[in-house]
């Protein structure tokens, strides 16, 4: 079985039976990664932003009559 690299400071990870801090090699890469995520530094995309774009305005809506409000 290979080692996966530390995400952080890309160093072998031991594996998670032996490795308290897995998936990193150290609590201070855990640290460092948890600092990241509080600082803003990863973001997970805004899926409604992606959503509103694909919706029909309500003025051209398909199900709508004109006149409908």
């Amino acid at each position: 079985m290979s080692t996966l690299p530390c995400p952080i400071c890309q160093k072998p990870v031991a594996p998670r039976g032996t490795n308290t801090a897995f998936p990193f090699c150290s609590k201070r890469c855990r640290a460092v990664d948890l600092g990241r995520w509080l600082g803003e530094e990863y973001r997970v995309p805004d899926r409604q932003a992606d959503e509103q774009e694909d919706e029909v305005p309500s003025d051209r809506h398909p199900d709508r009559q004109h006149g409908d409000a």
